[in-house]
């Protein structure tokens, strides 16, 4: 299956922006809807936003992000991004990078993680 390898997280102050990278190996990037969970401390993982398969694919958000955030994909590169704008405390969390076999796993319970990245959003 395919391995996920997040980048790009860091401290921000509120307002800020921060891009995520996610570097997939593996078996082909193509196939796979990707997507961005986090976890807050002491909280459950939630789910951020997913897009489909192919570059340009549907994406779906969590209504806590819609407006601020934006999921991109380079099919030719194996990389997912997360660009993050107007970035609030509660923003604060691991990010997690996911890769599932459609969107409507990616949304829910996606079978691949990578390791996560903190972002840091001081106030």
């Amino acid at each position: 299956q395919v391995q996920l390898v997040e980048s790009g997280g860091g401290l921000v102050q509120a307002g800020g922006s921060l891009r995520l990278s996610c570097a997939a190996s593996g078996r082909t990037f193509s196939n796979y809807a990707m997507g961005w969970f986090r976890q807050a401390p002491g909280k459950e993982r939630d789910f951020v936003a997913a897009i489909g398969s192919s570059s340009g694919g549907s994406t779906y958000y969590a209504d806590s992000v819609k407006g601020r955030f934006t999921i991109s994909r380079d099919n030719a590169k194996n990389t997912v991004y997360l660009q993050m704008n107007s970035l609030k405390p509660e923003d604060t969390a691991v990010y997690y990078c996911t890769a599932a076999p459609n969107t409507v796993v990616a949304v829910t319970t996606p079978t691949v993680w990578g390791q996560g990245t903190q972002v840091t959003v001081s106030s």
